[in-house]
């Protein structure tokens, strides 16, 4: 995937004026290597698609009862891609990673904390609504961000959707503090156009929470915003070809940052959330 170019002012890690942040003490450069089960997926290459679901299977393959695999990754001959990635949450419950998505876009040192080696930039394309907590703060905003995916510099724009726009109308999800799914569409950050889909399942378990990740991107995922866009997306679906590498530097993106986010999450809700932990979203799931 071609890198965005950099913007001045913009950068990796933290400098004086994020260290002055109150949130600053929680910026741990460190991480964690991935866990045993994405290293055997990393390992084992790519599997088979009916492996991994497309995007119209994916209420099923979420919230079905049959067994599914949860690491790996696809690649179509569409040019598109599937990656798959499950993390362990422990003493995280699903209502905090709705605020955590809610809050850390907004500033960019917030969102250096989710993944202090590739984050480098983040801020709403419009000011969410005042006085919004949980999904009702990110669900209907853009997030424009800056991140490296492996060695490249991806400018994208997330535009969080409700869950039922992508299928997802399980009862679990009418109560944030069993599951909560983070649902968007992912598209370029320079262009009007979307190249993709993410989910992010989080389901309480003894303990904490299981995040379990789907993406679905290029291939039959293009399209455009607009007018322009189509253009551009009739081109990119032409010319873009997702390959074994992007795959892979996706799934070890998604099994970076989300267990490192769980490693301070729990302690950064608690000091900064206000009291949103007895706010429960309902509505945006029953519609």
């Amino acid at each position: 995937m071609k890198s965005s170019k950099p913007i001045p002012g913009r950068y990796l890690g933290y400098r004086a004026e994020d260290s002055a942040e109150p949130f600053s003490h929680f910026f741990n450069p460190i991480m964690a290597p991935p866990a045993p089960h994405v290293c055997a997926a990393l390992d084992r290459g790519g599997v088979p698609a009916p492996l991994l679901p497309g995007f119209e299977d994916a209420a099923q393959n979420l919230f079905g009862g049959d067994s599914v695999l949860e690491d790996g990754f696809v690649l179509m001959p569409d040019g598109g891609m599937r990656v798959s990635v499950r993390t362990a949450m422990p003493g995280v419950t699903p209502a905090m990673v709705d605020w955590w998505f809610g809050w850390h876009g907004d500033t960019p040192a917030k969102y250096k904390l989710w993944h202090p080696q590739a984050h480098v930039h983040v801020g709403w394309r419009e000011t969410p609504p005042a006085g919004a907590s949980g999904r009702a703060l990110y669900v209907g905003q853009t997030s424009i961000v800056d991140e490296y995916i492996g060695s490249n510099l991806i400018r994208g724009a997330i535009r969080f959707v409700s869950p039922r726009l992508l299928g997802f109308t399980d009862r679990s999800l009418e109560d944030d503090r069993q599951a909560t799914i983070v649902c968007a569409r992912i598209g370029l950050g320079d262009a009007p156009i979307d190249v993709g889909y993410l989910a992010h399942h989080v389901r309480a378990v003894s303990g904490g929470s299981e995040m379990r990740s789907r993406f679905w991107m290029g291939g039959r995922h293009i399209s455009g915003r607009n007018l322009m866009g189509g253009l551009g997306a009739a081109l990119a679906k032409r010319l873009l070809h997702l390959n074994e590498a992007d795959a892979r530097s996706l799934l070890v993106h998604c099994a970076e940052e989300m267990p490192h986010l769980a490693s301070f999450l729990p302690a950064l809700h608690a000091e900064f959330s206000g009291g949103d932990q007895a706010v429960h979203s309902k509505s945006d799931v029953k519609g």
